[in-house]
């Protein structure tokens, strides 16, 4: 698992510009000096911006003829062979995202593009680029002393609590497209691929998080969508097979398939059901996965999640099912009502 450090990040240089949206007709605003950062004001700043980003998952440029046809990356990579550039550069990115901002509802807002530098990526210190985006601002009350009393007004600004989209590009793996880390709460969204797919072009990075993510969210949805087209299963053996599932991942350090498919599929017509769904979804999404990988934590502690043992009855019961599904048996009185008969050994 890569490890990212800031605790001794320093901000460089700042460029802001305001990109509006192509399709409503608004402008792309270009500034042509350098943002000035109060002093008092820079530990703020670098909070709002490098904050709410998340470590465990990294993408790399891409294009799918050549990597060197990603402008984005093209200009990033210019930032870092020469950081005077980075004004100019800038400019261009602007214009860039301006130009990618076509979708009804993409926002306006300020783009930052900022040079990091003092960041730790796996033991080694690094400069970063970061782009981020600021669209939603909300307002706050100011409350200033005046003459004997007081004056309470209000003005408008970004929340300390998060950057709306950002994208910070590590000076390592050049070859391999950087090392990226991303912010977009609407990613999936129509709206926010242009962020992802249209301006930066960026995809996962394969590692251990990425491989374990999806494999585990393939298992999910097959589980809860796919099986029950394919055969007869009944929701408690459908738990019985997320419970497994979940349990493998969290016992192993590594994935081996063949491994997975004795412990948790374990009927031939479950496995090759599950083998066609797996297939299917990575000639849909353009994604390999392998027969054996290292399981990431990371990602099982956040797939976990997702991964519910609860059999829900009507509004009246929510019933957890951890263990042996033999424990629990499904059936229905004369008068046409269901039941569950739970076995127990103790009362806790």
């Amino acid at each position: 698992m890569t490890h990212v450090d800031f605790t001794q990040i320093e901000l460089e240089a700042l460029a802001t510009h305001y990109v509006g949206s192509k399709l409503r007709e608004q402008e792309v605003k270009l500034s042509s000096e350098l943002t000035l950062v109060d002093a008092d004001t820079i530990n703020y700043l670098l909070r709002y911006l490098i904050l709410p980003i998340k470590t465990e998952e990294f993408y790399h440029f891409h294009h799918s003829v050549n990597i060197d046809m990603n402008e984005v990356f093209k200009v990033v990579a210019e930032i870092f062979e020469n950081n005077d550039l980075l004004l100019q550069n800038s400019q261009s990115l602007a214009k860039l995202l301006y130009d990618c901002s076509t979708h009804p509802k993409v926002n306006d807002g300020k783009l930052n593009i900022a040079h990091f530098s003092n960041i730790e990526i796996d033991n080694e210190l690094v400069n970063a680029i970061g782009i981020f985006k600021s669209e939603t601002d909300a307002p706050f009350i100011k409350m200033e002393e005046a003459n004997d009393g007081f004056n309470i007004t209000h003005d408008f600004g970004f929340d300390l609590k998060g950057i709306d989209k950002a994208c910070l590009v590590f000076n390592t793996k050049k070859g391999e497209g950087y090392k990226v880390l991303l912010i977009d709460p609407l990613k999936g969204n129509s709206e926010a691929r242009y962020w992802k797919d249209e301006f930066l072009q960026v995809e996962p990075v394969s590692d251990e998080y990425h491989q374990t993510n999806q494999v585990m969210g393939i298992t999910k949805r097959f589980v809860t969508e796919q099986i029950v087209d394919d055969m007869p299963i009944t929701r408690t053996e459908q738990i019985d097979l997320l419970n497994r599932a979940a349990g493998y991942f969290k016992e192993n350090d590594v994935f081996e398939k063949e491994k997975f498919e004795e412990e948790v599929l374990q009927e031939e017509p479950i496995i090759n059901s599950f083998r066609d769904y797996k297939q299917d979804f990575q000639q849909a999404h353009d994604v390999k996965l392998d027969d054996e990988f290292e399981i990431s934590t990371q990602a099982v502690k956040k797939q976990a999640r997702v991964f519910k043992s609860v059999l829900k009855l009507d509004k009246n019961f929510h019933v957890y099912i951890h263990g042996n599904k033999n424990m629990i048996e499904q059936g229905k009185e004369p008068d046409g009502r269901k039941f569950y008969k739970l076995y127990f050994e103790e009362e806790k």
